[in-house]
């Protein structure tokens, strides 16, 4: 198994932040036989630290939060869509956010430009949900899919769910706008979508794990070659602070926080006991490292330290 990096600057265009620093972006690199798997950055998102850390025992938060140098106030977790190169296929886990989200991200475009590729290059989409960061880049500014070539690959839960008409009105007022635009975009690429579950072999070496409580049908993926593999996290854990330190509190980011809390203890574990490595879409370094026991809890090791 071996790891590299480089380091890219994201184009973040005119996002005003004041006098805050532009974040730079790792691209990591994994090799599993004659797979390569590449960590590639979509820009990064901007948010309250609120929507991540409220209700949660806040002596015991600071001091975490102290130890990692997180701010109290606003966060800006990176977002790591996954690349593989693998017999002739191209496959990106994760469209991106696209243009329509948030304007710190939605980069990917260019990060594939890097690579030598365009989005017509890619013969795979497979999706570890339908939020926002992880759907929307599948339309460009004109509402035309982007990946137009590709097979797009959803989990079966994950799309009954978005594409249920009850769920804007179930979700909660402070997500609705994801649930219409999720069903929009999913109902422009409904001739290009096929279904799955967890416990399948989705492609060659490629195989479906449910990690569901950030969503209903949160998909992770294992990357295999032998006795090497790297996990595809997605959401299922969200941070490199709070998420690994104490892995059993509730998350405000999670639609079910409790079982988003289950799912997170039994990944990491999974993990840290079968020496899997992680690329998680909000982990720093470009996301790609190992999860390690520390005590009573976890740690993030990533692969450039």
């Amino acid at each position: 198994m071996q790891f590299g990096r480089r380091q890219v600057l994201a184009g973040l265009g005119g996002l005003a932040l004041g006098n805050v620093a532009l974040p730079s972006f790792a691209r990591t690199v994994m090799h599993l036989g004659d797979a390569e798997v590449i960590g590639l950055s979509d820009g990064n998102l901007v948010l309250p630290a609120a929507f991540f850390f409220q209700g949660l025992p806040q002596d015991e938060l600071d001091l975490i939060l102290s130890r990692h140098n997180v701010p109290r106030d606003q966060l800006k977790p990176p977002c790591n869509l996954t690349l593989l190169r693998h017999e002739g296929r191209i496959v990106l886990f994760d469209a991106g956010a696209g243009p329509a989200f948030m304007p710190s991200a939605g980069e990917i475009p260019d990060s594939l430009e890097a690579e030598g590729l365009t989005p017509g290059d890619i013969t795979h989409v497979v999706f570890t949900h339908a939020h926002p960061d992880h759907l929307w880049g599948i339309l460009d500014d004109f509402d035309e899919p982007v990946f137009s070539q590709a097979k797009l690959m959803i989990g079966q839960a994950e799309w009954e769910y978005w594409t249920d008409p009850d769920t804007v009105d179930t979700i909660g007022a402070a997500r609705a706008s994801f649930a219409v635009g999720a069903a929009r975009r999913l109902a422009a690429i409904e001739g290009q979508i096929s279904l799955f579950n967890g416990g399948e072999e989705i492609l060659p070496g490629v195989m479906a794990h449910a990690t569901p409580g950030h969503t209903p049908g949160h998909m992770s993926f294992e990357i295999r070659d032998g006795s090497s593999a790297v996990m595809v996290g997605g959401d299922a854990i969200g941070n490199d602070h709070v998420a690994f330190e104490r892995p059993d509190w509730a998350s405000g980011a999670d639609q079910n926080a409790d079982l988003g809390a289950r799912t997170r203890m039994r990944l990491l574990d999974q993990l840290a006991t079968d020496d899997i490595a992680l690329l998680g879409f909000h982990l720093p370094h470009g996301g790609l490292g190992r999860v390690e026991r520390a005590a009573d809890s976890y740690q993030f090791l990533p692969a450039d330290a």
